[in-house]
């Protein structure tokens, strides 16, 4: 139990407080009911270890508690307006609707707080640890999120309005329980965005593709749609990685396709929406009359929109060799990639590295035919 005495000191206004302080540095508030206290200063850790049976419904408006021990306190709906709270330890403890508005928690601990609809606006984040927190609902609104740790935090509904997420670290492992809102400000002052972060908040493929150009950067690779025979799917799931990595968004059939899509329609349907067909040519695909049918389906989009869009690589020599009618023309009118020894990794990274290249000098070019 906190001490009485303390506390009624405390509830007397900042002045007296402050005053009390300097003969007493090491207040007893443990378990202290802070309602109706108001801007005080409670500097360090000693006195502040409420757990279990903290603050509800209270206000720390402008309160200095730099460095307190709030652990698996209960702060629900507490004010902490402004408050300055840099290193403080917020380890599980219960924030849900906290008013954190301009709050400073720089190097603040966060860890598996519940932060559900609470108000960050204008507050400091700067290398916080906001790992394994729930976030439903909450509002980051012109708050500084340099070096924020996101690691597996929990997301639905929450907002993103006027941030620079780019040195924001572990949003790709973020959990998204439902879509959010990020804001156009946002997209076009963060740099480098993971793409699963992005899908998770919401946002539709084509604007995720065009956010380069709401940056002012030309955009670096093409969309892919990865054709290839099921007996070569550890190479195009490898591949598949490796591209999201790179940020180049891909189509990846056992990834993308939803239960219950019509399989057909839905791989034309993405042919016609992604920009190039990356055709992995294989001794399997070659004789493959489902990859037959999405070759003539590429071809007929050639055709209708006047730009190339079959991108091959080949996993041995038998493209090399065939008759077979689509694969002998791709042979004669273009380059294909060569990953015959993708088991190599130094083999392997030499391939993609020039596939990389190559598809950003398609895009450079802008795909034209020559």
């Amino acid at each position: 139990m906190a001490n009485k005495e303390h506390l009624d000191i405390l509830k007397q206004g900042v002045e007296v407080w402050n005053e009390w302080r300097k003969e007493n540095p090491f207040p007893d508030l443990i378990d202290a009911d802070l309602r109706g206290v108001r801007a005080c200063v409670l500097h360090g850790r000693s006195g502040l270890q409420w757990t279990d049976h903290g603050y509800f419904d209270s206000s720390l408006l402008g309160a200095t508690l730099n460095q307190a021990n709030f652990r698996h306190a209960r702060l629900v709906g507490t004010n902490l307006h402004g408050a300055r709270l840099r290193g403080a330890d917020f380890g599980s403890t219960s924030l849900y609707g906290a008013k954190l508005r301009y709050a400073d928690l720089t190097d603040a601990n966060l860890t598996g707080a519940q932060l559900n609809s609470a108000d960050f606006t204008g507050a400091i984040l700067v290398d916080a640890n906001l790992r394994d927190a729930q976030l439903h609902g909450a509002m980051f609104d012109r708050t500084n999120l340099y070096s924020t740790n996101f690691e597996k935090a929990m997301l639905d509904g929450t907002t993103f309005a006027r941030v620079d997420l780019s040195r924001a670290r572990g949003l790709e492992t973020c959990q998204h329980k439902g879509p959010g809102s990020i804001d156009v400000a946002t997209l076009s002052h963060s740099r480098d965005l993971p793409i699963e972060f992005l899908r998770g908040c919401g946002l539709p493929d084509f604007i995720i593709d065009n956010i380069p150009v709401l940056q002012g950067d030309p955009i670096q690779f093409y969309s892919c749609f990865i054709s290839y025979s099921t007996e070569n799917q550890d190479f195009a799931a490898r591949l598949y990685a490796d591209l999201q990595n790179k940020g180049i968004r891909c189509w990846f059939a056992p990834a993308d396709m939803k239960i219950g899509d019509p399989i057909r329609k839905t791989i034309y349907d993405q042919i016609r929406v992604y920009e190039k067909l990356l055709l992995i040519f294989s001794e399997e695909s070659v004789e493959s009359e489902w990859v037959g049918d999405e070759v003539e389906a590429a071809f007929e989009e050639e055709k209708r929109c006047k730009r190339l869009m079959l991108f091959p690589i080949r996993l041995d020599e038998v493209v090399m060799e065939t008759d077979n009618d689509w694969a002998a023309k791709i042979r004669r009118t273009r380059h294909i990639g060569n990953f015959t020894n993708w088991k190599d990794h130094d083999a392997y990274q030499e391939a993609f590295d020039r596939l990389i290249r190559d598809l950003k000098q398609e895009a450079e070019k802008g795909g034209k035919k020559e």
